[in-house]
């Protein structure tokens, strides 16, 4: 295990009835609030207007700014922070999924500055000050409540970009299960898809010798979202389900995965921006496509980690690296497919000829998080691979029953 400094500052309001908590904890970080939310789920479910009652009760007067997008742009966070400046706004809350929450994060970035908020995304300026952030989470996958971290996309240069900083995380996360019982299957998948996204990237590109708590971590939070989404496409209104969905979201980027790890990458999370920069594609959608490629070309290279992963997670018997680890991807690309995500390029209405243009897409975020092994060669490599679906042969429902008696599970703490 490698040295590592731990820090979470983010207070968590878990469970049933926690929206009742927001109005004295936003009000313990300022009087006049900006309140961002997405297009119009929020205000049509009535959880705007709750949020805005409970913040008025508690003496916090309220700014409202709504319309972020999926694959959030910063041309609207531009707005928000011109209108929060204007407003006189001393904190910001978010309500909605991680594109409403990484946007309120930017504008908490951009109010205190005068440079353009885009320079911290083209790594010209740091972080240095933030307005106070809380949130109101009604999405499970991104994480984005529980860490410093925030993507947007800049549509006049084809780039979607994330960085992150310790003041960018949010003070306060109410994370309420029930109000994500609305997700639609196809949101519901993705964001199970971008957790296990977050747990594998972690999980395959440390270079640390041994971190068993870590892999026991990993490999449980995995498994329980696999189970978990399954449940709730099953029935969507399955509380239990949802919880354990939200809170493995939450904690699959909350830094504790993380911390022993060392240097970790983002290879897949660099080439999904570029999907959704040019094509607006889903986040969980492009990682469905990318996951299994980026996977396979590891594989090939190293695949002792994918392997291990593979071994645990799904009870695979004893075998050889390359074997196991081939197995572990076909069944990891079934149970994609098994929840309705793309499984393709094809899928998605991208094609070859659209490669090089992704490639120009995904260079600067490789460059921006270091990733010196991604070339224009090897991104192009992998996005080829990305055109086709992948033949697989495992079934689709492959994932072990909880519980200490399923073969292979996790030994009692990884769970």
């Amino acid at each position: 295990m490698e040295n590592f400094v731990f820090e979470n500052r983010t207070k968590v309001l878990f469970g049933r009835q926690a929206l009742a908590g927001i109005g004295p904890e936003v009000a313990a970080l300022g009087g006049r609030a900006l309140l961002v939310h997405g297009r119009e789920s929020a205000r049509r479910s009535g959880l705007l207007g709750r949020v805005a009652d409970a913040l008025a009760a508690a003496g916090v007067t309220v700014v409202e700014f709504g319309g972020v997008r999926a694959n959030p742009v910063v041309e609207h966070v531009r707005q928000g922070i011109a209108l929060a400046r204007l407003q006189g706004v001393e904190v910001v809350v978010a309500v909605g999924g991680g594109s409403v929450i990484d946007s309120a994060k930017a504008i908490c970035a951009g109010v205190p500055v005068e440079h353009d908020v885009w320079r911290f995304f083209r790594g010209k300026k740091g972080v240095a000050a933030a307005l106070p952030l809380a949130c109101v989470a009604t999405v499970a996958g991104s994480g984005s409540e529980l860490n410093g971290g925030m993507v947007l996309t800049n549509q006049e240069s084809g780039q979607k970009i994330g960085i992150g900083n310790r003041l960018l995380q949010p003070r306060v996360a109410v994370l309420d299960p029930t109000l994500t019982c609305t997700v639609p299957p196809d949101h519901t998948a993705f964001g199970a898809v971008d957790i296990v996204a977050h747990l594998l990237e972690f999980y395959c590109t440390t270079e640390a010798p041994r971190t068993p708590v870590q892999d026991r971590f990993m490999e449980g939070l995995a498994m329980t979202v696999m189970e978990s989404c399954d449940r709730v496409l099953a029935e969507p209104a399955d509380y239990q389900g949802r919880a354990e969905l939200l809170w493995c979201g939450a904690l699959a980027l909350s830094g504790l995965p993380a911390a022993g790890l060392g240097w970790v990458g983002f290879p897949m999370h660099m080439l999904a921006h570029a999907l959704g920069a040019l094509f607006d594609v889903p986040h969980g959608a492009s990682l469905a496509v990318v996951m299994p490629a980026w996977l396979g070309w590891r594989a090939e290279r190293q695949p002792a980690r994918i392997a291990s992963f593979a071994g645990r997670v799904f009870a695979l018997p004893p075998g050889d690296a390359a074997t196991l680890a081939r197995q572990g991807i076909d069944r990891l690309t079934a149970w994609f497919a098994a929840t309705g995500c793309p499984a393709s390029l094809a899928d998605l209405g991208i094609t070859a000829d659209h490669i090089p243009a992704l490639a120009d897409a995904a260079l600067p975020q490789a460059k921006l998080w270091r990733l010196r092994d991604y070339s224009r060669p090897v991104i192009e490599t992998i996005l080829h691979r990305c055109l086709c679906p992948p033949a697989v042969a495992a079934p689709a429902r492959s994932i072990p029953p909880p519980g200490p008696s399923a073969p292979g599970a996790a030994p009692p703490g990884g769970r």
